[in-house]
């Protein structure tokens, strides 16, 4: 009986070593293409208990983390015979960053004694990948699933960023919404935005603010649970029909994704026992590069039939009302016509209206207030217009109804508000032969000079010579044709202004640096209030509004190579240009900025500040 035992043993002995002494096979794999900006997985797999692996020298592609290694065995009894086998993985996780055709040298490895070569790796490095990071699930594109025995279980879909917008065919005018949401079904932390969307072609208006937490909310796609957030939410107003391209968002994170090593013996008591999470599961952290889809907008344009004559843009939803502080007043007294548009809609592009004033009352630029609120649904508000008058003629006047006119985007068509007529009764004023000198929109500013009681002279009276004439004399004619000089000059310079006056461009020009300079005022004071989104909203406008105004520029038409070419064409050197695209640029990144805030937006403001300062000397 133990001489069975033992020759038994024996033979089993013989046969596990027979199935160990198999061929050694040390290969790499990974997938043949991948996309730029993709993710993926190197694995070299040896079936032998190894030890001293040393992996090859990467190129063209960003080694993420790795190499992680695992190792599993398994014994099997099969009709009396016994075998065994090992397997050990090294697993790199690697990011592509280039398009081309790369071949990844081989890895060593040394298994029984032996040094084996594995073989080199081919992969493609395509522009849009198969199956991108940035794929939603669903979408037709394959995925990158998690490694079954063992290294680190991620897959092409952990985590992506894709962008929606409310609307892909909206009306010229009409306010859509993009939002961009990040996917993830793994911890992720500092979430730093690389480069954010260009919006050209659009008015855009940010939704969420800088310290607002994210909306966080679970949600099931392809069977599969995710963490869903919304990092940024833009509103926009496209200020032109046709087609408009959004381009993406690009953000890099930190993924923490699971790391297994699965190891089974034959048993499965123990292989579950030992495969617990407890004892073999660890969690790397893996930086990772997303990139939402670009966006097609479709912008239809407004119809043209029944477009008022004064309608300038404003589509939405909107209420009109005018306020005059008083009917009654005398010359020289000033009186305030307050304009109140109020709704939902692009009131921000609202910027005149069409008033037609009596031609003895001295009228001046309105002061403008907007009370803006920005929500997830977009934004609303009110817009006021305060015009300051001064009638310098005693009589009874009328001021015309005052017409506003928008597209209704519900009713599909164009609205036309308007005010009552108001009829003002002007008396003369006891002050009629002063001078009234203007500086501001408020009755305050207004000053009466000549107004005080003056001295009474005590010269000697100026005497001539009795026998002498004035008239005929030189001095005579001189005043005589005087007037008449005076008049034709009059008349020459008052049409030089009106052609001036007509030439809105040449207005807007004038007026460019004196717009700016008032923006950067109110900038200045919201800094000192410390609120950033109003400050970064006046300077983003005083600098895209100077360049409209200042090289007669569309809105619409402003980007960065517009402007290049603008100022390259007026002469200005090289580093006021790149000084300039810098302070744009700074400017739309500043408050995703990390750092003391006050310090960032102190700085925007001296840069923006001083950038016009410069452009301004150069054009003189």
């Amino acid at each position: 009986m133990r001489k069975r035992i033992l020759l038994a043993f024996c033979l089993s002995f013989l046969t596990v070593n027979f199935a160990l002494a198999q061929d050694v096979q040390f290969t790499g794999s990974a997938r043949s293409v991948v996309g730029v900006g993709e993710t993926f997985n190197l694995t070299y797999s040896v079936n032998a208990q190894a030890s001293g692996f040393v992996g090859p020298s990467i190129t063209g592609f960003d080694v993420l983390s790795g190499p992680f290694s695992s190792t599993s065995s398994s014994i099997r009894t099969i009709n009396g015979r016994t075998s065994m086998s090992i397997a050990c993985t090294f697993t790199y996780i690697l990011r592509a960053n280039r398009e081309g055709s790369f071949e990844i040298p081989a890895a060593t490895v040394t298994a029984d004694n032996k040094q084996y070569r594995s073989n080199t790796v081919p992969i493609k490095v395509v522009k849009n990948g198969g199956s991108g990071q940035s794929a939603a699930p669903g979408s037709g594109q394959g995925s990158n699933g998690s490694q079954n025995s063992g290294g680190i279980q991620s897959g092409s879909n952990d985590v992506y960023l894709k962008a929606y917008a409310s609307n892909a065919n909206p009306m010229q005018g009409e306010g859509i919404i993009v939002t961009y949401k990040i996917f993830t079904k793994v911890p992720i932390n500092q979430i730093n935005i690389n480069k954010l969307s260009s919006f050209e072609g659009f008015w855009s208006q940010n939704l969420i603010k800088e310290n607002d937490k994210f909306n966080q909310y679970t949600q099931v796609i392809d069977g599969e649970k995710y963490v869903v957030a919304d990092i940024r939410k833009i509103a926009l107003f496209p200020l032109k029909s046709g087609r408009l391209v959004i381009d993406p968002l690009e953000l890099e994170c930190i993924a923490q994704i699971k790391r297994q090593t699965k190891s089974k013996t034959g048993d499965p008591f123990f292989d579950d026992f030992f495969n617990n999470s407890f004892f073999n599961e660890s969690y790397a952290n893996v930086e990772k590069s997303l990139k939402s889809n670009p966006l097609v907008i479709t912008v239809k344009p407004l119809p043209t039939a029944e477009k008022p004559v004064d309608f300038s843009g404003a589509v939405g939803s909107f209420t009109f009302k005018t306020e005059l502080d008083k009917t009654k007043t005398r010359t020289n007294d000033a009186i305030n016509l307050k304009c109140t548009i109020s709704g939902k809609g692009n009131i921000q592009l609202i910027d005149k209206l069409n008033i037609s004033f009596p031609p003895d009352f001295e009228t001046y630029d309105p002061k403008i207030n907007n009370n803006v609120t920005t929500t997830g649904a977009g934004v609303s508000g009110n817009q006021t217009f305060e015009y300051l008058i001064i009638p310098r003629k005693a009589g009874k006047f009328t001021i015309k109804p005052i017409t506003f006119s928008y597209f209704d985007l519900e009713k599909r068509r164009y609205i036309t508000l308007s005010s009552p007529t108001y009829t003002i009764d002007v008396e003369k004023g006891s002050g009629d032969n002063a001078t009234v000198t203007y500086s501001g929109a408020g009755k305050e500013d207004i000053k009466y000079i000549g107004s005080d009681i003056r001295h009474i002279k005590n010269q000697p009276l100026l005497l001539r010579e009795a026998g002498t004439f004035f008239f005929g004399s030189f001095f005579f004619f001189v005043m005589l044709l005087l007037p008449v000089v005076l008049f034709v000059v009059f008349i020459l310079f008052w049409k030089k202004q009106e052609e001036r006056r007509s030439d809105t461009l040449l207005m807007k020009n004038r007026k460019a640096t004196r717009v700016a300079i008032k923006r950067l005022k109110k900038a200045n004071a919201f800094l000192k209030e410390q609120k950033q989104e109003e400050f970064y909203i006046e300077i983003s406008q005083a600098l895209w509004g100077y360049l409209s105004d200042k090289f007669s520029i569309p809105m619409a038409g402003l980007s960065i190579d517009s402007v290049h070419e603008a100022l390259v064409n007026k002469g200005v050197t090289d580093e006021i240009i790149r000084q300039f695209v810098e302070t744009l640029n700074n400017t739309e990144f500043a408050r995703f900025a990390p750092g003391e805030k006050a310090m960032i937006m102190e700085k925007t403001y001296q840069e923006a500040l001083e950038i016009i300062t410069r452009i301004e000397r150069e054009l003189k």
